[in-house]
């Protein structure tokens, strides 16, 4: 039988090269707009901004993001903007950005705190539209009702889960992730290939969810390095904003497992990019998950181009290496020890990671403590494998 699924996604995506120049039209009726954007691509956007000003409305623009945003970044912009009152919030640029514009659409009136809403299902109401473009193919944020914060007291990502962080309007327009950094991409495209695989091997997997996930696992996989060494190959761009769409839109409706749990305190003890995070994570929790889910990660090996044949085990094998390889062909670290993360870190590491429920529960292979640490292990070695 098959089960039930809820999906609760944007009411209109736009997608392809040059859509970004839709936006005035999705703010119609709208007087006072913030615009949360990454610095890097205000220059891009300038005109844009100048053209919905131009139109009567009133745009307060801020760039104060930074990569995996503490709690207090949030606390800072959400003073201002409730001056401005604004009447829509746009977010431009990568899953920080996006994610700090999720959450300032529905706290910036006070009613409620950070602190309240983090979980699932917590917060009571967003009144303002919400209108997200993405500039980096990776963390799907632009069609998800997750934004993550990072709590620096506890050294540990933290989630905000509900459908009225989904925007209104989503724009993903590959035009602007030319000449995106080569590490920046090579790590948002591990993340978004994490995405997809980890939605199509969880407990709560789901057939509308696995021809998604499988898509954009094979797209990834085919145009990651082509993105990676050449950032003006608009053909490359536009496979990987597509892979990176389908990996968005897996994660309201199935989400993410162990691999993203066990991330999060890379991330929040050691400022390591969630996107590296994952991607060193993948295949060693991959590698404990075999034993209960060999067939569907050999389709995940066809899906990356694994044609060798075999026994499911046999092509799962050869799946697992071929992100190994094209993570390390990516410039991606091999393992923790590459990251300055020491050994001693790992117990501590584990037991925050066990404290990521909403994600460890989606593993198709139950994680004891014991399991954590060892993962972590295995990665600290993976440099010398």
């Amino acid at each position: 039988m098959i089960a039930n699924i809820s999906l609760n996604l944007p009411a209109v995506i736009e997608f392809g090269a040059g859509k970004i120049n839709t936006l005035n039209l999705h703010l119609q009726g709208c007087r006072k707009i913030f615009l949360l954007v990454d610095k890097p691509v205000f220059p891009k956007i300038e005109p844009l901004v100048r053209e919905i000003e131009s139109s009567g409305k009133e745009v307060f623009v801020s760039t104060e993001v930074v990569p995996e945003p503490p709690i207090d970044t949030l606390a800072g912009l959400l003073l201002p903007v409730r001056d401005f009152s604004p009447d829509a919030v746009v977010g431009i640029g990568g899953g920080s950005t996006m994610d700090l514009a999720k959450l300032v659409s529905v706290l910036f009136t006070g009613e409620q705190q950070i602190h309240e809403v983090i979980g699932i299902n917590n917060l009571g109401k967003r009144n303002i539209r919400l209108a997200l473009a993405s500039t980096t193919s990776g963390t799907g944020s632009e069609v998800t009702p997750i934004a993550v914060l990072t709590d620096t007291r506890e050294k540990l990502k933290k989630g905000v889960v509900s459908p009225h962080l989904v925007a209104d309007v989503t724009i993903v327009d590959p035009e602007l992730t030319l000449g995106l950094p080569a590490p920046v991409t090579a790590a948002t495209g591990m993340d978004a290939m994490t995405h997809c695989i980890e939605a199509y091997t969880n407990r709560f997997a789901h057939p509308v969810i696995d021809n998604l996930a499988l898509q954009g696992i094979a797209l990834i996989a085919a145009n990651l390095e082509t993105a990676v060494s050449d950032s003006g190959n608009l053909e490359a761009r536009t496979a990987m904003a597509l892979g990176s769409l389908y990996g968005g839109l897996c994660l309201g409706p199935v989400n993410t497992a162990a691999v993203h749990a066990l991330a999060y305190p890379l991330g929040g003890e050691f400022n390591v990019p969630h996107g590296v995070a994952n991607s060193v994570l993948l295949p060693f929790v991959m590698d404990f998950n075999l034993s209960e889910c060999s067939g569907k990660y050999a389709q995940v090996a066809r899906a990356l181009g694994v044609t060798t044949g075999g026994s499911d085990k046999i092509m799962a094998e050869e799946g697992i290496q071929r992100i190994k390889g094209l993570s390390a062909r990516c410039g991606i670290p091999k393992g923790l020890k590459q990251l300055a993360i020491p050994e001693a870190a790992i117990p501590a590491m584990a037991k925050a990671a066990m404290l990521v429920t909403r994600l460890l529960d989606n593993n198709p292979r139950k994680v004891e403590l014991k399991d954590a640490e060892a993962i972590f292990r295995a990665a600290f070695r993976g440099a010398e494998a």
